[in-house]
């Protein structure tokens, strides 16, 4: 026997990032859809409505509700759909930022104290801002007296990149995505590292040359973790929090793309 809820039409609200914003020409659209149905069939029917998405082949990003998807996720009625490219990451080579790091004396007595506990980590923070990044007062946020080291990365707009002059940088960012993949991100980073806390803001807008898009500041009790997970942050924020980088040229401009597309919890 059909269950009464086959066949019913749901409707749902559907995104655009970067790249994919520019092909569809939207930045979101209202979509009906047959219930029941999943991720990958919505996906499909999108890409039908705009084939030049499919250039991006399987590295085309698709998330539910602000998580990443399988494409077998259930979707329902009043689900918010986003599509998007690879988020702006790539080789250490490709990026149009770079990084300063900062590392204070280690102090031998530091101690080893229980960097893992709740109260530390309820004090990581994690933000998105468009006005301009003050590096010193993100990087004293992190600072305490259990710990001897705090490593500061200063992610910011170079002027040449692979021969090519950049006259600015616009970054774009799904916001609660990326606040809770940023979150997400310094758990993780609690259970890699022997950290005491994690901070991570980073810009959106428009950049000139040399102004700071992203600070990442790691307190440890002794520096090595520190430069660790701060390594290691990054490069997981590059590959897997959906933000986007725009590089405006004097004869065009262009969406920086990642190579590498973060995994989805079940695949």
């Amino acid at each position: 026997m059909q269950s009464t809820n086959d066949n019913q039409k749901i409707q749902v609200r559907v995104l655009f990032f970067g790249a994919d914003r520019d092909i569809v020409g939207l930045e979101e659209l209202d979509l009906s859809l047959t219930s029941p149905t999943n991720a990958g069939a919505a996906k499909e029917q999108i890409l039908t409505s705009y084939p030049d998405l499919r250039r991006f082949g399987n590295s085309l990003l698709f998330a539910v509700n602000q998580e990443y998807a399988q494409p077998d996720r259930q979707i329902q009625d009043g689900d918010e759909l986003a599509v998007f490219p690879p988020v702006s990451g790539g080789s250490e080579s490709a990026t149009e930022t770079q990084g300063r790091r900062e590392d204070q004396p280690e102090h031998d007595d530091a101690g080893s104290a229980d960097v893992s506990s709740a109260s530390f980590l309820a004090k990581d923070f994690f933000e998105l801002t468009t006005e301009p990044i003050d590096v010193g007062a993100v990087a004293r946020r992190v600072v305490l007296p259990q710990c001897g080291a705090t490593v500061t990365l200063d992610g910011y707009a170079r002027e040449w990149t692979k021969g090519r002059r950049t006259l600015y940088l616009v970054y774009e960012a799904y916001g609660p995505m990326a606040s809770s993949e940023m979150k997400r991100l310094g758990e993780q980073a609690h259970e890699k590292f022997d950290i005491a806390h994690l901070g991570i803001v980073h810009r959106t807008g428009r950049l000139e040359i040399g102004q700071t898009s992203v600070v990442i500041c790691v307190s440890a009790p002794h520096r090595r973790a520190a430069f660790e997970a701060c390594e290691w942050a990054i490069r997981e924020l590059k590959r897997t929090v959906p933000i986007w980088k725009k590089e405006v040229f004097a004869d065009g401009e262009v969406w920086v793309e990642g190579s590498e597309p973060p995994a989805v919890a079940g695949g």
